[in-house]
């Protein structure tokens, strides 16, 4: 499972917007946020590109770091 790390993830209400912002991204799928940490685990069913996942996290506020 590919662990991303999302800057400025604060509460359920960020936690729930990148949840439904991967979600969205066909191949991505069981998206699991850990605010302490900062991070998304998700299951990937296909090749999803970096580029799209820093895109679909950067429209609704937040940065991929790493």
């Amino acid at each position: 499972m590919p662990t991303i790390q999302i800057k400025g993830m604060r509460c359920g209400h960020c936690s729930a917007s990148v949840t439904s912002a991967l979600n969205a991204i066909n191949g991505i799928s069981d998206v699991t946020i850990a605010l302490d940490k900062g991070e998304a685990t998700f299951n990937q069913s296909k090749d999803v590109s970096m580029d799209a996942i820093k895109k679909a996290i950067a429209a609704i506020g937040f940065e991929v770091v790493g």
